[in-house]
């Protein structure tokens, strides 16, 4: 997405993207919205000399920003297409349903906070994203608005949930990261039948938990 910028930020996502090449990321697609997506717009003022660092940083509610190798590396995993219709859990800042925004597919994503909501969705429609964007229970999914080509869970689930599995189509992909606070192993779900999913694991993380119930 073309805007105009203090041009150092360009500079620094160029040197964001090239680090990211040299840990591992090879999806030009993927690279490339990194490189547009102005990371600094997410973060608040006090966190701007640092928005290319590849690290997290709060954004509030107890959540924070997952760094760009975190948001490169599941995106990579998830294989989108332009066109694909993609469900995210866990808005947070907006930052990922951005990039993905950056990847020509249609963006559909839940956040259970509301102070995070609101931010994030008005934030995104300023810098002319337009993700559907819903406050609600990330465990629940978004069964009405499905099934999806895509899902991407951007918490730490205990479990995969059901709800999730089944809102995939056949031949649809769920990227997760799976386990307890302290780690998790990144998981790549592949609904191979309504009823046959298959699973791989794709090294350790860490991410905030994902909560389920009563939304905030």
């Amino acid at each position: 997405m073309t805007r105009n910028e203090d041009p150092r930020y360009l500079g620094l996502r160029k040197r964001l993207v090239d680090a990211l090449k040299i840990k591992g990321i090879k999806d030009e697609r993927v690279l490339q919205a990194i490189g547009n997506v102005p990371r600094h717009a997410f973060l608040e003022s006090s966190f701007l000399h640092y928005a290319y660092r590849d690290q997290a940083f709060p954004i509030g509610a107890g959540q924070t920003i997952s760094q760009p190798y975190t948001v490169a590396f599941q995106t990579q995993l998830l294989q989108v297409e332009p066109g694909c219709k993609v469900l995210e859990i866990g808005t947070g800042s907006g930052y990922q349903a951005a990039v993905l925004c950056e990847m020509g597919v249609r963006v559909y994503t839940i956040e259970r906070q509301r102070e995070l909501y609101v931010k994030a969705k008005a934030l995104l429609a300023d810098l002319g994203y337009d993700p559907l964007v819903f406050y609600g229970d990330g465990y629940k999914g978004l069964p009405t608005y499905g099934p999806f080509d895509r899902i991407l869970v951007t918490a730490g689930a205990p479990v995969i949930p059901p709800e999730l599995k089944f809102q995939l189509i056949c031949g649809g992909r769920m990227v997760i990261p799976v386990g307890f606070e302290d780690h998790q192993e990144m998981m790549l779900v592949v609904r191979n039948s309504e009823t046959d999913f298959s699973t791989e694991k794709h090294g350790a993380f860490i991410f905030v938990p994902m909560l389920k119930g009563t939304v905030n």
